[in-house]
């Protein structure tokens, strides 16, 4: 009996995570699972629109596909660099994790500025949330359109700020705010965008609280935390494209 002894402070008797694995990662599971169901209730609804409505518009010419083409091959190519940065990550490779990180970004923005080009043909040709000159009996093909390529484009730009703000901490914050004041005194008044630029305004009050009350070096959990949304992003993009582009083409 002398030579028991009681222990305190020892690792490993706490309760085991669940999956066995980190809080972070199930965290962002479980919220990309909830955000899976959006964007599925947003297909559904376009798709089901198409089948049952007789003249379904079909405005998307060679121009919008090659656009729409080269919007997935960013996608693509961001979706290899964020393996390679996640890869970096855990090999403690700081520098190019950093690198691997910056590409996503330039792909990520990449196709927001080549989607907002698109946004802005389809409007000068008359494309509105509640009408489209191509079907007048299909009005409501501007809402599904806008709403299910705008909710897809809101998370993209989260994703490339969520990015940003891991390879770069700090640094991402007077960026944002230039990006913001560019934006919003470049940007015509009657353009859409003119006010969806302030989604970047929001962006640096939400990741300056974040940055500044909890302020620290991010690890490699961390970075494949951020893969696992970028990921989930470019493969909505995979359902999108098709059913909205390829299968709307002009003949």
């Amino acid at each position: 009996m002398a030579d028991v002894a009681v222990q305190h402070g020892v690792e490993g008797l706490y309760e085991p995570s669940l999956f066995g694995t980190y809080s972070k990662k199930v965290g962002m599971w479980l919220f990309l699972l909830s955000d899976s169901l959006t964007f599925g209730a947003l297909l559904f609804a376009y798709s089901y629109g198409r089948i049952s409505t007789p003249g379904w518009p079909t405005p998307f010419g060679k121009a919008s596909i090659a656009n729409a083409t080269i919007m997935t091959a960013c996608l693509l190519s961001s979706s290899l660099t964020m393996v390679l940065g996640v890869l970096a990550a855990k090999r403690n490779d700081h520098k190019w994790t950093v690198n691997w990180l910056l590409a996503t970004m330039f792909f990520g923005a990449a196709f927001l500025l080549l989607h907002a080009r698109e946004w802005s043909n389809l409007i000068e040709e008359g494309l509105k949330p509640f009408s489209n000159p191509w079907a007048a009996n299909v009005p409501q093909f501007g809402g599904t359109f806008f709403t299910l390529t705008g909710m897809h484009m809101l998370h993209v730009t989260i994703g490339v700020i969520y990015l940003g703000a891991v390879a770069l901490r700090k640094k991402i914050l007077p960026i944002l705010l230039v990006l913001w004041l560019a934006g919003w005194l470049l940007t015509p008044a009657n353009n859409v965008f003119h006010i969806g630029i302030h989604v970047l305004l929001v962006a640096f009050v939400v990741v300056g609280m974040i940055l500044f009350l909890k302020p620290k070096v991010y690890d490699a959990h961390d970075v494949e935390v951020a893969g696992l949304y970028w990921h989930f992003v470019d493969l909505v993009w995979m359902f999108i494209f098709p059913l909205v582009y390829l299968m709307s083409t002009k003949i």
